[in-house]
């Protein structure tokens, strides 16, 4: 079951004249990518926003300044995804960098304790005796956590990126691009980046202070860390903004030039990706799904000592336990993509697809707590509309997971919803695109109709057509190795400033599956007998028949036995005949 899409071409975003040295295609995708000045497309990391107008940042470096003073000890506690790993790692690795010489990380157990800084989580914390708690990717909801922790005489920085609620945690300092009138230009930077910012603040302080030439330390290299950073960036999928495509960029470069850690460059061998050609997209389907499968299973803790050995032996063996927890939650995620679908062909066969609700609540006892979010994000694919998939946590809650389409913020859509009913969402937090929650079990069907009520009240004009958006056709001149090359060097791509796709028509000339369930095709240009190869991943034909296609793909160069070739990575199929 997939819905039914149209290929639409992306129209001029800008006005910038771009450099006559630019391919022509690519200056045609530039245009119509969301960027003001000519110099975006310039990643030194000279051009990143100064640190300084960060709201909170000075009394974070304070705090951190005074703990390294006194040799205080400090708990990193993290989240269970990869961006909070990420951040997990690149703190600890920093602090220890900087001379801390007492400093530990936590993750909460996501079935134990749940999200954030909860009072349980600083119960269990404080077995450790921490002077100083340093939340990272997490934190900005969890006021009554910090008010745990300081009542036992702990002080707590909260380092965070997701969006503030009413009521603010009354930490000793938050550093969060996104609170309200903090002036720092980019609000789209992810916990790692906002944990890059605090470290590399907190280095500049400690040097001008003399702290490193007193304690015959080598001032650290904050750049060492960027392969970090690039990682959690776009793992998390926050809009690669020009400041957040400079800090992949920058970390892309590292892992290519073999400086990244260890974890890294086995994890891509491990995903049948080399770190010596590393693009932002292995990160993202090689490397993060194998990080998030300790915390979608079992314990993100084993994610975050990959990532903190420098052992390459010990990294081996973490390594390949995360690709057993990959592989295991593929399948489980493959079996609860089975029974959402039975859910939606049933919905399908009783209303027309303009007749669906504006929003999709699913739940089934069945279902992984751990996984409820790919499986929204597929299902939200399907329908092109806001997904909730939720899990059974007790015989009374269960938590959700939710994925958005365009138009759509979902957290602000969960605050609208709470608001109006109050009590009818125990917790929620998130992103515009994503967002978590529980709920009471008896609340479920009260919830489903008021935030379906609530996304249609934001998207009047009903839920928004699947739409594979094109850059537009390529001559059968610009469908070469070169081209591929180039767009691939223009980069890096993703969320908000997306990978270039292309449309045509071609003549179908063979067609085989490889691999279980993919198609690899010979096509032919209808304008000429030039001929391409060209593969569809999870496609096998099976619907239909045609010797004419219409296809939306993305111009890629297909590496094999050490040959380069060009190829079409087809997004979407349209038989013509």
């Amino acid at each position: 079951m997939k819905a039914v899409r149209q290929i639409k071409r992306r129209e001029v975003q800008n006005n910038i004249s771009w450099p006559n040295h630019l391919h022509p295609v690519v200056r045609r995708v530039y245009s119509q990518r969301p960027m003001a000045r000519v110099h975006e497309i310039e990643h030194d990391l000279s051009l990143l926003h100064r640190p300084d107008s960060l709201g909170g940042l000075q009394q974070a470096i304070n705090i951190l300044q005074h703990a390294l003073t006194h040799q205080k000890k400090i708990l990193i506690v993290g989240d269970f995804d990869a961006d909070g790993a990420t951040s997990t790692a690149l703190a600890m690795r920093a602090l220890r960098a900087m001379g801390a010489r007492h400093c530990a990380y936590m993750v909460p157990d996501r079935f134990k304790y749940g999200y954030g800084l909860t009072p349980e989580i600083v119960a269990a914390a404080m077995e450790q005796k921490p002077e100083l708690l340093i939340t990272v990717d997490n934190g900005i909801s969890s006021i009554e956590g910090v008010a745990a922790a300081q009542a036992q005489g702990v002080q707590v920085i909260v380092t965070d990126h997701h969006l503030p609620g009413a009521q603010l945690p009354a930490a000793d300092a938050i550093v969060n691009p996104n609170m309200q009138d903090d002036a720092f230009p980019s609000k789209h930077l992810a916990g790692v980046g906002v944990v890059f910012y605090v470290m590399s603040a907190l280095r500049a302080a400690l040097h001008a202070n003399g702290w490193f030439e007193r304690q015959g330390i080598a001032m650290p290299n904050m750049a060492q860390h960027l392969d970090l950073v690039a990682l959690g960036t776009v793992v998390d999928v926050v809009p690669l903004d020009h400041n957040n495509r400079i800090l992949v960029e920058q970390g892309l470069r590292r892992i290519q030039a073999g400086q990244c850690i260890p974890a890294i460059s086995e994890l891509l061998r491990l995903g049948k990706r080399t770190a010596a050609q590393c693009v932002a997209s292995d990160l993202g389907f090689a490397v993060g799904p194998r990080l998030n499968a300790a915390g979608r299973l079992e314990d993100m803790s084993l994610g975050i000592e990959c990532l903190l050995s420098d052992d390459a032996n010990r990294v081996a063996v973490v390594a390949q336990e995360l690709d057993r927890l990959n592989s295991e939650r593929r399948e489980i995620e493959s079996e609860m993509r089975e029974q959402a679908e039975q859910v939606m062909q049933q919905l399908l066969t009783t209303l027309d697809q303009t007749e669906l609700p504006a929003a999709l609540s699913l739940y089934d006892p069945r279902w992984h707590q751990g996984v409820v979010g790919i499986l929204a994000s597929r299902i939200k694919d399907y329908s092109h509309r806001p997904v909730i998939a939720f899990a059974k946590v007790s015989d009374t809650q269960i938590k959700g997971s939710g994925r958005s389409v365009s138009g759509v913020h979902m957290r602000d859509a969960l605050d609208a919803v709470a608001t109006q009913h109050p009590g009818l969402i125990s917790k929620f937090g998130g992103h515009a695109m994503a967002a978590g929650l529980s709920v009471a079990l008896d609340q479920l069907p009260t919830f489903t109709e008021a935030f379906a009520a609530e996304v249609a009240r934001r998207q009047p004009n009903g839920a928004g057509q699947a739409i594979v958006w094109s850059d537009g056709e390529l001559s059968d001149n610009d469908i070469t190795l070169q081209t591929a090359e180039l767009l691939q060097r223009a980069g890096p791509w993703g969320q908000a400033f997306p990978e270039p796709v292309f449309d045509g028509e071609f003549a179908l000339l063979e067609k085989r599956i490889v691999g279980e369930s993919h198609l690899k095709m010979t096509l032919q240009s209808t304008k000429s007998k030039q001929t391409v190869a060209a593969i569809a991943f999870n496609e096998t034909g099976e619907n239909w028949d045609a010797a004419r296609l219409r296809l939306a793909y993305r111009l890629e160069v297909n590496e094999f036995r050490e040959q380069r070739t060009v190829q079409l990575n087809v997004q979407y199929i349209e038989p013509l005949d």
